[in-house]
Order: C-alpha cells, then structure tokens, then sequence
C-alpha cells in the first residue's frame, strides 16, 4: 500500500523539478527600493542580460535628473567636511558607467566608486567568451551601447566610450548607505565618505564565490575563475560546476590542450545554453575531456583529487576551477537597510501574525461565529442596516423593490465580504491590466471581474432575491427549479439563493450544495457533470489553468490582488512534497460525498456518520479547518508573505483532483530553447512554485500540472522564451500554439514587424 502511493505521488508531483530561486535584494520593477532614493541596476533586479543592465543604468540615471525632489535635496544643509553629490553611482560594470553617462549628459555632480576595476566582470570571463546581446532588436536607453560578440571586443568597446564620455571612477569599496538627515551616507571603512542625494547600486550579483565544502579547497591550485586556458597545456585540470561558465571553462581548457574533467552535481545539465551543451558533447565523444554528473568533490590533494558520487574516483591533478557561481552580496544590503526576499525578521512576524489574527476575526465574523454573534446580540453593524435603509422611504418596505431587496441583503455579513471581494479584483485587476499590458492579461483579468461580480456576487445577493420577492419563482416551472436550487426558508429572502455559488464554483471547491442535511438531488448531479464531465473536458483542452486563473474566485483575488506577491511564493523539493496535502483533503471530500449520497439514499448511519463530519468539533470539522481555516484564515492570512497561491496550491481539494485531470492535458507552456539564458525569472514568478526554467532551458514543453495559466512566466521572460500551446498527449509533437499573446517580447516583435512591414 505504502509503494502504490509513493508511485502516486511521484506520478503525480514528485517527478518534476523542483530548483529553487536565489534570494535577491528586494527591488520594484523600475529598481526603487524601500530605502527612499536608493535604487538598483543591473543583473540584481532579475535579468543578467548586457542590454538590460545598460538601459537600467541609464534609465534610473534619467530618473534621478527629472526627480522634482532633486532641487529641495540640494537646499538642505551640507554636512561639514564632506562631499555632496546628487548622485552616487556604486559599481563600475556596465550598468553603473550607462548611468555615469546619462549622469553626464543630464549636468548631474556625480561619482562612480568601484571596488576594483571598471568592467571587471567582464575583464574575468575567459579569453575569447562569447558574448550574447538579447534581445538583438533592444536598443538600450542611454548613450553606452554595444555590439560585440566576443570578451575582448566587448571591453574594447566600452571602455572608448566611457574614455570619450570623460568617465573616471573612483577604487572605495562601499560597506553600506545609510540615510542621514535627508541625505543617503556612503559608508567606506567605517565612516562616511561622501553624502548623495540619490544612490544607484550597480554591483552585480556578483558577491562571494561559492565554495566547494571539500577538504583542500584552500589550495593555491584550486581558482574560481579562468583568465588564461592556454598555461595549463598538458595538464591534469578539473572543473567543478553545470552553468555556462564552468562549460566553457572546460572547452577552452581542452581546446588549449589541458587533460579535462569537467564534474557536475546534476545529473544532467540542465542550466547552460545548447550550443554549449553540444559543444561538450562533441568534445566528450571525441575524447577530449572527461564528463562526470552525478559527482561531487570529495577532497582535493597537492598532486591528485578525489571524486564522489555517481562516477567516484581518484584522478592527477595540477588546477581545479570551481565554477558553481556567486553569492549575491547580500550583506552589503542588510546592512543598508534593504529587505532580502523570503528572509523574515521579527517585524515580518510581527506583521503576518497581526494579519492572520485579522482574518481569524473576519472570518469567525463572516461565518456567523461567535463574533457575529455578539454583533446580532447587540445590534451592531450590519445588523442595523435594513432598520436604516427602511428609513429612505417606503419603497424600502415594499416586496417588490429593489431597495427592499437591498435592506435584507445588508443585514448578511457574507454581503459585505463579497463587496470587498468584488472591490479587490476589480480594481487591482485594473492596476494589473495596466503593469502588465498584454492581451492575455487584458482579457483574462476582464474575465475574472465579470466572473466575480456577475455570477458569485450580483445573481446571490440581489437579482435572484430581487426576483424572488417579485414572485417570480411562485408558480409554474420557476418555482420547481427554485425548489430544486435554492430551497424555501423562513429567514432573510426566503430562499437560500447563496447556494447559486454553486452555478460557477464546483465541487469540492463548494461543497455546500451537496453536503446538506436534506437531499438536493438537482446540485448533486450539478455538481457532478461539473467536476467530473466539464472540468475534465477543459483541463483537457486547456490545462488546470483554465478554470483556476480564469474562472475560479479564489484564481481572481490571487490573479489581481496576489498579482504584485507571487515571487513569495517558497520553491524547493521540500514545498513539493506538501503539494499533497491537497489529496488528502480531496480523499476527505470523496469519502464525505459518499456517505452523504448513501445517507439521502435512505442508508441510516451513513447520513449519521457524514453529519457527525461536518458538523461535530469531535468529528472531522471541515467547515472550520478546512473552508475557514485554510481557505479563509491561512489561504488569505499568508497573501502578503507566501503569495496568493497558497491555498490554490497546497490544498484546495478541486485543485488537487485537476492536478489529476492536467496529467492527461494537452495544454503546455512551450519553449524555444536557444533563446533560454538560464536568468531563472520564470521560475522566480510563479506562484505555484513549478520549476519553470527546469523545461524552458532543455526546450521541454512544461508538463508540471500545478500551472494556472496566470502567464507570469511567460510574459516575465526577457527573451520571449515561452508561450502557451498543446502537445500531442502520446508523442509530444506540437500541435497547436496560443494565439493570444502572452508575452511583452512577442507583443514587441509583433509591433515592430508591423512598422517594419
């Protein structure tokens, strides 16, 4: 039994990747901070692509020039014996000299303070690296532009325009920025060394390199970077690491004639471009260097060097070259008082606890708990609302009117939630519409709106009651299918026309139509043809992702209100596994529907035994751990610290079954693999924790059934990576490619061959 789910689990999610996402410094799209007048420029805000850092540099350099803050900051007191400058630039790469530049050009005072030397980066790649300039129709902001494809060229060309420009940078190495009566402190051995008005942080990600965590690592053989392949001709080199970096150290090394190991921890390279890849593989299969995935360094001698893992071994060796990256430098930006994403601190606690209690607040309220009690009990808002409205006049007594209608409604707490609800995904839905500006967007956002106002707040709340009390559902074939939907009760409109929830939430989303004392034979067979004949029917076709990110209310709060949290969201083997947690509640419901079917069907103990699971605190008490619980207090409670998707993801039990449904989907996220640069933004983005740059990196189309189609990934890319699409379930063959554009890349192409043309 034990085998069979563990084969379940990893059929279902254990079986796709799971990498996880690198923390980085907190910063907005446009590089603001929560520092007032810091900013951040290049590889740090996400994209390590040449043209990107250019254009941040000399965009936020632009920025700083047209603040209206700029002439009240150059009126405050200077600080005695210190420097004051409107801007300080820190780091001297390309992004920090495109914003020295524009500085120029704009008749800022500014200063370029670097560590070490300008174009350093670029100075340490090895000789004769390939340079790759995506997007090749992005023309930069600012006057540093470039065009080269190869090291040397690159620094040839930059360093004549910052030369030309008259550029010169100072060697400080900047502890932190501190603010300071106004004005933002430069910090450098311990004190300030100059005060600016504005700072642009333009460091890199670039930190600490990594270390191996092998006895022997602090040989002076062992290098974490290669400047020069040809001074270890003939020799025994090995390299450690699966990015592009570490290939092309060992192909220049073999090209130079050096007897190559290349190790890497994968077992598979799953990050680097194709043409390195191929190039690798070419030299592997000709015997000119050695691959060793699955394996690890176990300790590293003067004369020889000791490999674990899947290809152990002892083999010569002169240099080793562990490539496997830098740590961002995130110290620099704790100490500045910058927030690094995902670390929480005794305020993050403070704050997400304060908010949780909230929701346990509105949630006890909203379900008629002891909170709304002690409202009723009382006469405390909104139980005062219909005596108030009744006083506009006497069309609010009249059966017939709206307003009458209107006076009942507000006395339901569940009304003013729903209100909110609507208020939230229409207008972050607009805000969205606007910061992400895509068609797909546009219209799915539309189509959640429409979704939540129409059908799950107006048609419950106020036309159906309104109808009801026009009698309307008094006679004939309305009143059988009023009797049938929405039964007669002596309170509030009579009828329990919330269960018209049901018509668009399906089950075990909304459970309530079917997990009733009375039989309500219409709603279950509703329920079933929804869940188990349409929304396999549209996943299918679709994928999950059609009913969650375009249909569902849950998908419309996270899909606008979430639109601005989800790179909270926690990736990693560890979070996968509680994807699960899911399934259980889904088994939960399938056992509850069940007994509740066998009860209306007149078998006694089972209609006992499914009302003691829904209603008794000894039993299993879904309502308040699960529906309140975790969709209300912990799915809504954690929206501002583990994204939008908490809930949707781990465990809203209709997600867990179309999880199910999505193993059999055509619908793919499909990836042109060439253009992939291993930048891991996609991934970064997804609020449902699917390792996205895992597929788009090796051209896979994305089969994790976690997605809801909410096209972050896709329209985050810089490159125009991705799109949405179908595969032929068996063979994989493309069949079909969204014709809704998706992506800020396609969308520019698009415009651009429409100039052109």
């Amino acid at each position: 039994m034990l085998r069979s789910l563990e084969r379940y689990a990893h059929w279902l999610h254990g079986r796709w990747p799971a990498g996880r996402v690198e923390r980085r410094p907190e910063v907005e799209p446009d590089g603001t901070t929560r520092v007032p007048g810091l900013y951040v420029a290049g590889d740090l805000t996400g994209v390590p692509l040449l043209k990107f850092a250019l254009d941040s540099g000399a965009r936020l350099a632009a920025r700083v020039a047209d603040d209206p803050e700029l002439p009240r900051l150059r009126a405050l007191p200077a600080p005695k014996g210190v420097e004051v400058l409107d801007l300080a630039i820190l780091g001297g790469g390309v992004s920090g000299m495109a914003a020295a530049l524009e500085a120029r050009r704009r008749g800022l005072t500014f200063a370029v303070l670097e560590a070490a030397q300008p174009f350093a980066t670029i100075e340490d790649f090895p000789r004769g690296k390939p340079i790759y300039t995506y997007p090749s129709e992005m023309r930069p902001a600012g006057e540093l532009q470039v065009a080269a494809t190869v090291k040397e060229d690159l620094l040839r060309e930059l360093r004549e325009q910052v030369e030309r420009a008259g550029i010169q940078s100072r060697r400080a190495h900047v502890e932190r920025v501190l603010r300071d009566q106004g004005l933002l402190a430069v910090w450098v051995d311990g004190k300030p060394l100059l005060y600016a008005r504005r700072v642009i942080v333009a460091i890199g990600a670039s930190g600490n390199f990594r270390k191996l965590g092998a006895p022997g690592e602090e040989l002076e053989k062992v290098h974490h970077r290669l400047h020069d392949p040809a001074i270890h001709a003939g020799q025994h080199v090995l390299v450690v690491g699966g990015g592009d970096s570490a290939l092309e150290a060992a192909i220049a090394l073999s090209e130079q004639g050096a007897r190559v190991t290349l190790a890497h921890r994968g077992a598979e390279f799953a990050r680097p471009k194709p043409e390195n890849v191929e190039r690798l593989n070419a030299l592997e299969h000709s015997g000119a260097l050695r691959v060793a995935l699955g394996t690890t360094v176990a300790r590293i001698g003067e004369g020889r060097v000791e490999l674990k893992g899947a290809q152990a071994a002892q083999l010569p060796n002169d240099a080793v070259y562990a490539l496997i990256g830098r740590e961002a430098p995130l110290e620099f930006f704790r100490r500045s008082g910058v927030p690094i994403r995902g670390e929480w601190n005794a305020r993050t606690w403070a704050a997400c606890a304060a908010f949780v209690l909230f929701c346990v607040f509105l949630y006890n309220w909203k379900a008629g708990g002891w909170l709304n009690a002690q409202f009723q009990q009382r006469g405390w808002f909104p139980y005062q609302m219909p005596e108030l409205v009744s006083r506009l006049g006497e069309s609010a007594r009249d059966a017939g009117s709206l307003l009458h209608t209107l006076a009942i409604t507000l006395a339901e707490p569940g009304f003013y939630y729903s209100l909110a609800y609507c208020l939230c995904v229409g207008l972050f839905g607009i805000a969205r519409i606007r910061r992400r500006r895509t068609p797909y967007v546009t219209a799915q956002t539309l189509t959640l709106i429409a979704f939540q106002v129409v059908p799950l707040f107006l048609l419950p709340y106020l036309v159906l009651p309104w109808l009801g009390h026009n009698g309307v559902f008094d006679a004939g074939f309305a009143q059988s299918a009023a009797d049938a939907l929405f039964p007669a009760v002596e309170s509030g409109h009579g009828r329990e026309y919330w269960r018209a929830f049901g018509l668009v939430l399906a089950w075990p989303l909304f459970l309530w139509n079917v997990f009733t004392g009375e039989p309500l034979w219409t709603w279950l067979v509703i329920s079933l043809v929804q869940t188990f004949v349409l929304i396999p029917l549209i996943v299918w076709r679709w994928g999950k992702g059609a009913y969650c990110g375009w249909i569902c209310s849950c998908g419309a709060l996270a899909e606008t209100l979430g639109d601005t949290q989800r790179q909270k969201m926690p990736h990693g083997p560890l979070w996968n596994r509680l994807n699960l947690v899911g399934q259980v509640l889904l088994v939960a419901c399938l056992l509850m529907l069940v007994l509740r079917v066998l009860g209306w069907s007149g078998v006694g103990w089972a209609g006992a035994l499914s009302g003691a699971l829904l209603s008794n605190w000894t039993g299993l008490d879904y309502y308040h751990l699960v529906d309140i619980g975790l969709a209300g207090v912990v799915g809504v409670g954690l929206y501002f610290w583990l994204s939008g998707r908490v809930w949707c993801r781990f465990a809203c039990p209709l997600a867990a079954l179309m999880h199910v449904y999505a193993r059999f989907s055509r619908f793919r996220i499909l990836a042109d693999k060439k253009k992939c640069i291993s930048c891991n933004v996609c991934t970064s983005v997804c609020h449902q924790g699917i390792d996205v740059m895992a597929f788009a990196n090796k051209g896979l189309p994305m089969q994790d059934p976690e997605c809801v189609r909410c096209s972050a990934c896709v329209q985050g890319c810089p490159t125009g990576v991705l799109e949405f699409g179908a595969v032929e379930p068996g063979s994989g063959v493309v069949i079909a490619r969204d014709r809704l554009v998706a992506s800020a890349v396609a969308l520019r192409e698009r415009a651009a061959n429409s100039v052109a043309g």
